[in-house]
């Protein structure tokens, strides 16, 4: 497991020192950002994560919501009476 581990620090590390240059990022209204590339994929990768996690998070609260709601209304659940210890034979 740490091999992997250690197998994709050292690809992802690759790729940003192979991706080191500057590029520009044009928004609206002539807004111009300068960044490294590495950067610019980072973030733009973190914006889709928090956007991801954000679509999410909804859909998590109506469901827990509605095991809370289930698990409210379900009778209590009663124990099996213990079985009679059996002999060696089933008896």
């Amino acid at each position: 497991m740490w091999l992997l581990k250690a197998a994709i620090f050292f690809t992802l590390f690759a790729f940003a020192l192979n991706n080191q240059h500057v590029v520009e990022v044009n928004f609206f209204f002539g807004t111009l950002w300068q960044a490294p590339l590495v950067l610019v994929v980072l973030v733009a990768f973190a914006a889709g994560l928090a956007l991801g996690v954000l679509v999410m998070v909804p859909r998590w609260w109506r469901s827990r919501r509605a095991a809370r709601q289930a698990a409210s209304a379900a009778p209590p659940a009663t124990p099996d009476p213990p079985s009679a210890p059996q002999g060696p034979h089933g008896i």
